[in-house]
């Protein structure tokens, strides 16, 4: 996450994993909307670099933390299938 500090950076994936977790309807708590949020926000900087797609500040990186966030409840719902 470019640009943002550690506190916005703790924001950013809690906001991130609250929102994809709204998205997946699963509900959970604020440690694991946390650890989503930024697990999620290291997938969504993979994907975005792998799509050659940039974005920068506060709202960009929450985009994009927000998206990997619902790629990796996806693939965790995957595997909880299997």
């Amino acid at each position: 996450m470019n640009g943002v500090g550690i506190f916005a950076t703790i924001i950013i994936g809690i906001l991130a994993g609250w929102i994809a977790s709204r998205a997946m309807e699963r509900r959970q708590g604020l440690i694991l909307n946390l650890i989503v949020g930024l697990v999620g926000a290291w997938i969504g900087a993979a994907l975005a670099a792998a799509f050659n797609i940039h974005f920068a500040g506060f709202v960009g990186s929450l985009v994009v933390s927000t998206v990997g966030a619902i790629v990796l409840l996806f693939l965790l719902s995957l595997l909880r299938r299997a």
